[in-house]
């Protein structure tokens, strides 16, 4: 069992910055992937940005294209963390924000932080 629980949530304006940060405890050795994802309200929950933390691809990045060149996912290993570094956040940013921690077959999601930009 992997436990994840975000931070860093809260309200910015137009052009603001937020750090993100997921806390991974538990069963964390077999954590291949970390990643963050968002959801609004009638909307399916979307992959924003990923980090491969696996011996063999670590340090691989994925992000989304609404959030190239604003966002930046990073990993701590010693401190079993993952943060999400949002700059020049727009409305459309407004969102929960989950950490997903992905073993071989079984992911693991923390309970959401909100993100609102207002303008």
């Amino acid at each position: 069992q992997v436990y994840l629980v975000e931070s860093g949530g809260g309200l910015v304006q137009v052009g603001g910055s937020l750090r993100l940060s997921c806390a991974a405890s538990g069963s964390i050795a077999r954590i291949r992937a970390l990643g963050w994802y968002r959801q609004g309200p009638g909307k399916k929950r979307a992959l924003v940005a990923a980090i491969s933390v696996d011996i063999t691809s670590g340090g691989n990045t994925y992000y989304a294209d609404s959030v190239k060149g604003r966002f930046a996912i990073s990993a701590d290993t010693a401190k079993n963390a993952v943060y999400l570094q949002m700059n020049s956040l727009k409305p459309e940013d407004t969102d929960v924000y989950f950490c997903k921690a992905e073993e071989n077959d079984i992911d693991y999601w923390g309970q959401g932080t909100q993100v609102t930009v207002s303008s």
